[in-house]
């Protein structure tokens, strides 16, 4: 196992403590409450966000590639993780927070098993729409459902809709109190999370510091909310508080190893895994881009793998890469995965001597923090644009989003990769395969319905677009026996392969009884532009010998050895000219 920590350890200094110290400060401050409110949104007590928040950050340090994505509670993982484990157990209860220790302890165990499989190629299978649909609709997910400690009202429903619908039927009974916290908590934080840094910056202060300050917010609007609960007796008037949050670091155990409830919760530990995966990775490699730097995606598992397991043993919840919190550490400066440790000695420090400020922290308030959170990943365009683009990933995205808000988050994103998949094998199962000619003037081939090019009447020339495989190895049979039909002067046929990357066996059967109809019909198959490893597959099998027909290096190869006197003729005519 390898430490990558070891290699930056090596090289640190002081300029780069102070970068990840500053970095470390500004991440704490944004962390604090969004853990509690994490932990509230995966119905657990809001302590345990904070217990997440500490041995996994030190666990990514030592096993993380990336220098600057922070590791721990994050909204989409804590929805899943509530999705899970609320048709089990009550929200908030003993078997409650057990099942969650033991989801991460899973979790952490299958990314372990990924890295050791070498497995991070199966994140592929969650394509961007699907993941884009999965985020948005988890985050109205997320926005509808706090809605009621919002308004200080209880409501309940399967779906967004019919929580809407509840959430109408209670308007009678809206807390105004509450209202009045989590309205004015929600436009703060917005406010300051648009016009927060512009402002700052005209008052003279630096870029940098107006933007550290602004991402701070979350933690001013706590301390205000504590504030005036405290001074008007909020809690006496019916505010719902955090309550008492006991202080002092977790101690360390294994969760309740009960093989029943692991068989249960392997399923959704799967689909936290995988998504947790994709998430961190797309945020870490974006981040490293910026500085030339890169990260190694199966180290990226072990870490990942390693934080969560450190997550069951501290009595916390599933945790992953955060976009916003790991965005906030690179800009903030953070040079090191050092900033994460650092992080997490600022958050054993609160839990050690701060907690008692929570007690009187209004639900409202952690409610709108999370709402600001989350409607920042809603992408509802992106369902436009990838409509315009194509129709196909836009069905797959509609079909998650649709399937996260109507059924539930661990069938929607199911959804969303079963028709991916389906898609994909239905668009490979007929592959884009053109008659080429050449191009006046040039050795090049193009499409003789896009360009004006010169035929052989001797050699039909095909190019196929796409890996032959046992989905088309039918369809490629039909589609050459029809182009056949239409040249019946060819007495050879090339199949120009430069865009097949994969002949499997079904696809090898076909091409030998394509060779034998076209042997019988007179016509000889040849091959050309066969890539390597494609060509080191045929040469493994009897299809060369047998076939009788060439393999030529280029198609202009092939059309000067099987037909010179139209090769020559194109040569000696002027340029291309496309067809309007």
């Amino acid at each position: 196992m390898k430490l990558p920590c070891l290699v930056w350890l090596r090289q640190y200094d002081l300029q780069s403590a102070a970068s990840d110290s500053l970095a470390a400060l500004i991440v704490t401050l944004m962390l604090i409450p969004q853990s509690l409110a994490y932990a509230m949104l995966a119905g657990l007590p809001p302590v345990t966000g904070l217990y997440a928040s500490i041995l996994p950050l030190l666990a990514y340090t030592l096993f993380g590639s990336s220098r600057t994505l922070s590791v721990g509670p994050v909204a989409v993982v804590s929805l899943m993780t509530a999705a899970a484990l609320a048709p089990l157990f009550v929200a908030g209860s003993a078997e409650y927070l057990g099942a969650a220790m033991l989801l991460a302890l899973l979790s952490g165990a299958v990314l372990l098993l990924m890295a050791t499989l070498r497995l991070g190629f199966l994140a592929n299978f969650l394509s961007h729409p699907v993941i884009s649909g999965f985020i948005s609709a988890s985050a109205l997910l997320i926005a509808v459902g706090q809605l009621g400690p919002l308004l200080g009202v209880h409501v309940s429903g399967e779906n967004p809709v019919l929580k809407l619908l509840a959430l109408v039927r209670a308007l009678p009974q809206v807390h105004l109190p509450t209202l009045a916290i989590g309205a004015s908590s929600l436009l703060f934080l917005h406010l300051l999370r648009r016009h927060g840094s512009p402002l700052l910056q005209r008052l003279g202060l630096g870029a940098r510091l107006a933007g550290n300050l602004a991402r701070s917010g979350p933690v001013l609007a706590l301390l205000i909310a504590v504030l005036l609960v405290v001074l008007l007796d909020l809690g006496d008037a019916g505010v719902r508080l955090v309550g008492e949050v006991p202080a002092g670091l977790p101690e360390l155990a294994l969760p309740t190893l009960d093989l029943q409830l692991a068989m249960q919760l392997l399923p959704a530990a799967l689909l936290i895994s995988l998504v947790g995966f994709v998430e961190s990775v797309s945020v870490a490699q974006t981040l490293a881009a910026r500085r030339r730097q890169r990260i190694e995606p199966n180290q990226e598992l072990i870490a990942l793998g390693g934080a969560n397991v450190a997550a069951a043993l501290a009595g916390g919840f599933p945790v992953t890469g955060g976009f916003a919190r790991s965005v906030v550490n690179y800009e903030a400066g953070a040079q090191t995965p050092m900033a994460g440790a650092l992080t997490a000695v600022g958050v054993a420090v609160t839990v050690l001597f701060f907690t008692p400020l929570f007690a009187n922290l209004p639900h409202a308030v952690l409610a709108a923090t999370i709402v600001v959170a989350v409607l920042s990943l809603v992408d509802l365009g992106a369902l436009r644009r990838t409509w315009r683009y194509s129709r196909q990933d836009a069905a797959a995205m509609a079909a998650t989003m649709l399937g996260v808000l109507l059924i539930g988050v661990e069938a929607g994103i199911l959804i969303g990769v079963g028709l991916s998949l389906l898609l994909f094998l239905w668009r490979t199962s007929k592959p884009h395969i053109a008659v080429v000619g050449q191009i006046p003037g040039s050795e090049h081939f193009r499409n003789v319905e896009r360009h004006a090019v010169i035929e052989s009447r001797e050699v039909l020339s095909i190019r196929i677009d796409e890996s032959l495989y046992f989905p088309n190895a039918r369809y490629l049979e039909e589609r050459i026996a029809e182009l056949v039909a239409q040249h019946p002067q060819a007495c050879h046929l090339v199949l120009m392969c430069a865009g097949v990357n994969l002949i499997d066996a079904s696809a090898l059967e076909s091409l030998e009884a394509i060779s034998e109809r076209l042997q019988a019909g007179g016509i000889q198959l040849h091959l050309s532009e066969v890539k390597g490893p494609v060509m080191d597959g045929l040469r493994r099998s009897s299809f060369l010998a047998h076939f009788g027909g060439g393999v030529f290096l280029s198609q202009y190869e092939a059309l000067a050895a099987l037909d010179p006197a139209t090769t020559h003729r194109a040569l000696e005519q002027g340029g291309p000219v496309m067809r309007r």
